[in-house]
């Protein structure tokens, strides 16, 4: 997987809007952290899952692989991307 699908994903969720999104590709809002592009942001889980998808044509279910620290946010972040907390979630640990 590479980073081209990570922006491949987030062009589809920008497309579909976050509702459709998460029906179609079965994952849901992210909790704790918040992937950074362009101004914007994105569930992190969820954009790997589905660039997970795009690049090997295999679908993971949520439950497949974490999303916090140990899981997709730093797959994401060893690819060039920012991950934050949500601002919602500061403070809380």
């Amino acid at each position: 997987m590479t980073q081209a699908h990570v922006l491949q994903a987030i062009q589809e969720y920008d497309r579909l809007g976050p509702e459709r999104f998460f029906c179609e590709h079965g994952f849901a809002p992210a909790r704790a952290y918040e992937l950074v592009w362009d101004e914007r942001r994105y569930p992190p889980k969820a954009i790997l899952g589905t660039a997970y998808e795009f690049a090997t044509g295999e679908r993971l279910a949520s439950g497949d692989f974490e999303g916090g620290k140990v899981g997709a946010v730093r797959v994401l972040g060893k690819l060039g991307f920012i991950i934050k907390q949500r601002e919602d979630q500061r403070g809380k640990n």
